[in-house]
């Protein structure tokens, strides 16, 4: 995709460029990994021990929780599939090292999510070949696109997301947790269906509609939805709003800077210094189907801060 520079009535294309290894690509990454993915950095070059041997690029811990691999390749290559899910069955069997390591860089409170461990590759390109086998495997895994453009301009794209929930553990504080027990509890996997539960059907018909609208902001799929203890996160590489029932009444927090929304109805509320369970700080609530679009005005403007 060209990139070009607007000067007053001129345009000034933009050549691409290269990293010089991947190790650059990875640095990169890792100093920036929320601004670009949504995660927090744990670790970078993270050895799987002397039996599986191996060393994971980048170890991160998303805005819901969910534990992050990722893997970078300078040109895409058969293995870094195969690489990835090799990384991603390690995790599952070694959640201990895993949330041993997130406590040393995020303190010992921190909550890890189970329920669907993601797994992110990052090439300048993938094929056909690559994102057809990656939906035939069926695990959360995400494939990202990169281009470099001269020595200030990144482009990034998510051409691929997978998320399906996998046999894993329910999410509790590693506090409470020893290495026994992250190997032996049983998962809880929340559900929309958990979340709807007793919920009047004029309100389950409310989100139904909200939901539409939220993946018709993407028409190639790429919006992911998951449904945790206390809210359901709407996520385009990383999350723009998070959902969570009263009553009769939606809460919505959005992922953008409340100084940055356009806002002409006054509808929305700043709750960055407010206790709230969503990972944004801008508040919105939806009650009925007259709210609507004024809502997604909003919602919209989150998620286009994902693009």
């Amino acid at each position: 995709m060209p990139l070009y520079q607007l000067k007053q009535n001129s345009v000034q294309q933009i050549k691409p460029s290269s990293f010089k290894n991947e190790r650059e690509l990875q640095r990169l990454f890792e100093e920036n990994l929320e601004s670009l993915l949504g995660a927090r950095f744990i670790a970078s070059e993270f050895t799987t021990g002397d039996r599986q041997r191996g060393r994971i690029d980048t170890l991160g811990l998303d805005e819901d929780g969910t534990p992050v691999i990722i893997e970078y390749k300078k040109l895409s290559k058969e293995n870094v599939i195969n690489q990835g899910l090799f990384y991603l069955d390690w995790l599952v069997d070694h959640k201990g090292d895993f949330a041993l390591a997130a406590q040393d860089v995020l303190g010992k409170d921190v909550e890890i999510d189970w329920s669907s461990p993601r797994l992110i590759l990052v090439a300048e390109s993938f094929s056909e070949y690559d994102k057809y086998a990656v939906n035939r495997i069926g695990a959360n895994i995400q494939l990202w696109t990169y281009r470099k453009y001269g020595d200030g301009y990144l482009f990034l794209e998510s051409i691929f997301s997978n998320a399906t929930p996998t046999d894993m553990k329910r999410k509790k504080s590693i506090a409470e947790e020893t290495e026994e027990e992250i190997t032996s509890e049983e998962t809880i996997v929340y559900t929309i269906d958990d979340h709807l539960r007793d919920k009047p059907a004029e309100l389950k018909n409310l989100f139904e509609v909200f939901r539409e609208r939220v993946f018709a902001l993407n028409a190639d799929g790429d919006i992911l939805e998951k449904a945790s203890k206390i809210y359901i996160s709407y996520k385009h590489g990383k999350n723009f709003c998070e959902v969570a029932f009263l009553a009769n009444t939606m809460k919505i927090w959005l992922d953008i800077p409340f100084s940055d929304i356009d806002d002409p109805n006054k509808i929305c509320r700043d709750v960055s210094r407010v206790g709230h369970h969503g990972t944004g700080h801008a508040e919105i609530k939806l009650s009925n189907l007259s709210e609507l679009d004024n809502v997604m005005f909003l919602v919209e403007q989150s998620y286009r801060q994902t693009l």
